[in-house]
């Protein structure tokens, strides 16, 4: 448990930051998912639309710091070889 106020104060934060984080990954996964099985399924006009969600949703995370900005480079990278392929 903490002990100083500083300490209850940043692990409160902590809890409301890892809730909104936990929320923004799920939406990177939810869009690439849907993504890959639009692209694997042969639906490239959908896929592309899905796509720019993906996007969306990467370079807000990245933004954010949720994730490293070269991380959320490679996946879009990953995606977009994936829709192009096909």
């Amino acid at each position: 448990m903490p002990n100083t106020k500083s300490a209850i104060k940043a692990a409160r934060q902590s809890l409301k930051r890892r809730v909104v984080n936990l929320a923004v990954l799920e939406k990177i996964k939810k869009t690439t998912k849907q993504v890959k099985k639009l692209a694997t399924s042969g639906k490239i006009e959908d896929a592309k639309k899905a796509l720019n969600q993906a996007f969306s949703a990467l370079d807000k995370a990245a933004k954010k710091n949720v994730i490293h900005k070269n991380k959320a480079s490679r996946l879009k990278a990953r995606l977009t070889k994936l829709v192009s392929k096909k």
